[in-house]
């Protein structure tokens, strides 16, 4: 019977600090949107909230560090030479998209439908990112799966906002 042994070490300085870069490199394009539109705004303001509407100050907590996961699981994929990589790499790209375009569907253009449905097709992105990570990384696929809990929770969110106030 052939053993194998599985060695785990801790990346180098130079490895760290790409890791780093990624994080930093995800929090700044996450944050981008909010350089045009925020929900400080006569109009979000005025909008009917549900009862499960989070604080104000948890959406940028929450956030920063869903965005340090996403940047330990882009790196983690994007230092791998498994098969798929690319595909991986391209389908987190395309997610990036859609949650970027979020924020100034739903606050600028003041456009709740169409922000919900950018966001049903960020959670099939999401979706497919942590199924093609999984084939490149089990850790980076793993680290992806509270942002799908809180696309989810947003989504959700998201049809409230727009339900209550249509």
């Amino acid at each position: 019977m052939e053993t194998r042994t599985i060695t785990h070490r801790l990346p180098d300085g130079g490895s760290i600090l790409t890791a780093i870069g990624f994080v930093l490199l995800v929090n700044l394009v996450g944050a981008a949107p909010s350089v045009v539109s925020s929900p400080d705004t006569p109009w979000f303001r005025a909008l009917e909230k549900p009862g499960f509407y989070p604080p104000t100050i948890a959406f940028p907590i929450v956030w920063t560090l869903l965005f340090t996961l996403l940047g330990v699981s882009l790196w983690l994929v994007w230092r791998s030479e498994a098969d798929g990589r690319r595909l991986a790499l391209g389908l987190f790209a395309a997610q990036m998209l859609f949650n970027v375009a979020w924020t100034p569907a739903f606050f600028a253009l003041e456009a709740p439908l169409v922000a919900l449905g950018i966001i049903l097709v960020l959670w099939g992105l999401v979706v497919g990112t942590i199924v093609a990570f999984r084939r490149v990384d089990r850790r980076a696929a793993a680290l992806l799966v509270p942002y799908l809990v809180w696309v989810t929770f947003a989504a959700v969110l998201n049809f409230e906002l727009w339900r209550l106030n249509a």
